[in-house]
């Protein structure tokens, strides 16, 4: 099995990275930390580390310093589950998932999970169903059902929910076959433009502005870790939308937060005033869902050559489920991350891994990413569009190879924990919450900003210093 700084390694030469640079980082900490049979551990050192390096490489280009790169892999799993360490004036999360939400029966005695922290998803769940939203009659009306049938059905009722498959049934459908021809990150020139001059600053995204229109846990994640090196980050979030309430404290750190309705054209203009100004520009929407609004990458490249666009998805952007809504839970459901570990621990049905590693990891390597294309931007020109999905990080993820005995670890307890947390306030009271575990000896990470409600700001940038 590959080592953690082989893994790091290719990643970082696949995105372009100048393998001299590795030898400023160094990787502290042994696997396993958390009872799974995968290698999470090393998925969350590794996507920390890649940002933490992108980020002095470009301080590197900005200020011709060079600095170390330090990631300790107990505190980047940490990282990993930081909403569940999150405190609010001391209180603990409240309870993660809605009351229908998890795994049941079908009536071909396979397995689905149901993801209904939405309200509108849970709607679509109990349409499909015809049934009360009660654990016990989403249950009876499920066994009238073939899962895949449901899933299907669901699907297209504007649900999201996942059939439980192995990871050989999953390999052998089409999509999966399609998503086998990318790679993890995919970072492709989509226009020109000239070469942009680095803005002043004395941290290593001073100055550099990104537009963050992303929701619960993998987008946030790539904004709070841009904003963690300096860059302004304006959260954009519609006043109608849902949103998860502990997630947006969590991942609000270093963040502005405003409002703008992209339903209505007066709330599509303030968009694209932002975008004309923008570096860097996130987003989590489904593939081409922006696009119908009049801000798909090609749109972004047009009314601001030289911008950087991230793009999220759940399941990729090639194949036939390139369409489909998805979450972290979903995702380990569909592609055989919860029938292997539900396998390796002796138990029927599925188990999930101990971290939202999906998410958390996808989110560093979307910043990596973000990073790496502008810094080929401030060299190059050209406009960028930089492409990651659940999916293809759980592909990455899967083929790092499995942990004996992995599920025997203990998982961490309080004290293993209490080095990580820092005290800090927002607008929510104070808070106790995860510091950034990519440790820059020149650029130390950390957020300028506090966490705010959502929409706390005017929809604009703030000055460049």
């Amino acid at each position: 099995m590959q080592t953690p700084r082989e893994i790091l390694a290719e990643l970082w030469t696949s995105a372009g990275g100048d393998a001299a640079a590795l030898d400023a980082v160094t990787l502290t900490g042994e696997e396993p930390q958390l009872p799974s049979s995968f290698r999470v551990a090393a998925a969350a050192q590794t996507s920390i580390a890649a940002a933490g390096l992108a980020a002095a490489q470009i301080w590197k280009l900005r200020s011709g310093q060079s600095q170390g790169v330090a990631v300790d892999m107990r505190h980047a799993v940490v990282e990993c589950r930081s909403e569940r360490y999150l405190r609010v004036d001391g209180k603990p999360p409240p309870p993660a998932w809605d009351a229908i939400a998890g795994v049941y029966k079908t009536g071909d005695r396979r397995f689905v999970r149901l993801h209904t922290n939405f309200p509108h998803h849970r709607a679509a769940v109990c349409k499909v169903l015809d049934c009360k939203p009660e654990r016990d009659d989403v249950q009876a009306a499920l066994m009238q059902w073939e899962a895949e049938a449901f899933e299907t059905a669901a699907y297209a009722a504007g649900g999201v929910v996942a059939m439980m498959r192995s990871h050989d049934e999953w390999s052998d459908l089409p999509h999966a076959r399609a998503l086998a021809a990318l790679p993890t990150i995919s970072v492709e020139k989509i226009g020109e433009a000239a070469p942009r001059p680095w803005p002043a600053g004395d941290r290593p995204l001073a100055g550099l502005r990104v537009l963050d229109l992303s929701r619960v846990i993998a987008g946030p994640v790539a904004g709070r870790t841009l904003a963690a090196h300096g860059a302004d980050v304006l959260l954009i979030s519609g006043p109608d939308l849902p949103a998860i309430p502990w997630l947006t404290i969590d991942t609000g750190r270093g963040k502005l937060s405003a409002f703008a309705d992209l339903k209505r054209e007066q709330g599509r203009g303030v968009l694209r005033d932002l975008l004309a100004q923008a570096d860097i520009f996130s987003q989590g929407y489904r593939p081409r869902a922006l696009g119908s609004l009049g801000f798909s990458a090609e749109d972004a490249a047009r009314i601001n050559p030289g911008i950087v666009y991230v793009s999220l998805s759940a399941y990729g952007h090639a194949g036939p489920w390139a369409e489909r809504r998805g979450f972290d839970s979903l995702v380990q459901t569909s592609t055989g991350f919860n029938h292997a570990e539900g396998e390796a621990a002796g138990v029927e049905g599925p188990k999930e891994l101990p971290a939202q590693m999906l998410d958390h990891a996808t989110g560093y390597l979307m910043a990596f990413g973000a990073m790496m294309a502008k810094a080929r931007q401030s060299r190059e020109g050209g406009s960028w569009h930089v492409r990651v999905s659940l999916a293809q990080t759980g592909r990455w993820l899967w083929n790092f190879g499995r942990v004996a005995d992995g599920l025997k670890t203990e998982d961490l307890k309080g004290d293993a924990v209490t080095p990580f947390i820092e005290a800090v306030p927002s607008g929510f009271g104070p808070l106790r919450a995860v510091s950034h575990s990519a440790v820059l000896s020149k650029t130390p990470a950390f957020w300028s900003r506090p966490a705010m409600p959502l929409g706390s700001h005017p929809p604009q940038w703030p000055a460049r210093g």
